[in-house]
């Protein structure tokens, strides 16, 4: 089983082909496995999405994706991100709006929980903290889980309490008796200074954590010819 993990993709096609084509170099995937936020922020929803969808897996739905085909409102995002979020909504097509209005929230995939922020507040919650991973633990039935938001790659693992840390280029971490709670990055929006796109591969023993890179200023240049929010597209050179 080889399982690619992706989170926030954020409608930047450049960095998700550029994943997907780290992934298959060593071998075929099986599944792609979503934790929401395809689209948002960048400038190819639709093409991201269609991506996504040629693969077998499952996904669950973040807060910019909620907000994109209507499930949400945006009173709780920033100008900028309510920006993108009105334009994404505007170039959704039918066949990619309904795909986002019918994605869950949250996925039990074998010994794996999938959500997008994490299980107490599944579309909202950055889980950043030991009390915060806590709460998730709590409530996670599985062995295992992955989690988004955070745009940045994280393992925790359930002590007393849980303790985070950074994951890092390369990383394998080997799937045991402990039960974990781990965050790939984000392959269209990283926010740890690192530039490049961030996901995770599971190979049925251990999972493993990669750092991509992308043309960026493809990317740039996609989201000025639409006129998205500068600020969104100079946060990509700088990786927060």
């Amino acid at each position: 089983m080889r399982a690619a993990i992706v989170a926030d993709i954020h409608s930047n096609l450049a960095a998700f082909e550029a994943v997907l084509r780290h992934a298959e170099a060593g071998g075929s995937l099986d599944a792609i496995w979503c934790l929401g936020d395809t689209v948002g922020y960048g400038p190819q929803p639709n093409e991201c999405i269609a991506l996504l969808r040629r693969y077998e897996g499952r996904a669950v739905a973040g807060n910019h994706d909620l907000a994109a085909c209507g499930r949400m409102g945006t009173d709780e995002f920033n100008a900028a991100a309510a920006q993108a979020v009105r334009w994404t909504e505007e170039q959704l097509s039918e066949t990619s709006r309904s795909y986002l209005q019918a994605l869950p929230m949250v996925v039990s995939e074998g010994d794996f929980t999938l959500v997008h922020g994490s299980l107490r507040w599944p579309e909202w919650e950055y889980l950043l903290s030991s009390e915060q991973a806590q709460g998730h633990f709590e409530l996670q039935r599985t062995p295992y889980g992955f989690v988004g938001h955070t745009h940045m790659p994280l393992v925790c693992n359930e002590a007393a309490p849980p303790t985070l840390r950074p994951a890092e280029d390369g990383e394998r971490v080997e799937l045991g008796a402990e039960r974990l709670v781990l965050n790939p990055g984000s392959v269209g929006q990283p926010r740890d200074g690192d530039l490049r796109a961030g996901y995770a591969l599971y190979d049925g023993d251990s999972v493993s954590f990669h750092r991509v890179e992308y043309d960026i200023a493809a990317t740039q240049r996609a989201m000025e010819a639409v006129d998205l929010p500068r600020w969104l597209s100079e946060r990509l050179s700088e990786g927060r």
